[in-house]
């Protein structure tokens, strides 16, 4: 009578291991790594910022031009000239009170 033992085999064991090690591996990078998930998360965040700085810019260049065409020898606003020699050098009428 011969009893034979069944143990499990070292290479299914090593297989399995390996193939878990490896699932792991790549779910980990799919979620943290550099082209991850939270990665890409991240990225839209700054891209979106990004996009409200711009039209800020945006907005304030359309500004500057507009004030600098207002002031240009072909188009002069004597008001827009009269509120910036106020503000820049200080200039006040005769008959204005000055408080501050």
């Amino acid at each position: 009578m011969s009893t034979s033992h069944s143990r499990p085999a070292i290479g299914a064991s090593l297989y399995f291991m390996l193939a878990f090690t490896l699932g792991a591996y790549f779910t980990f990078a799919a979620v943290q790594g550099d082209f991850g998930v939270f990665r890409q998360v991240q990225i839209k965040a700054e891209a979106e910022a990004l996009r409200a700085e711009r039209d800020l810019l945006r907005t304030d260049l359309a500004e500057m031009q507009n004030k600098t065409r207002r002031l240009s020898d072909d188009y002069l606003d004597l008001d827009l000239l009269d509120e910036q020699a106020r503000d820049v050098l200080g200039y006040v009428r005769a008959d204005e009170i000055v408080i501050r």
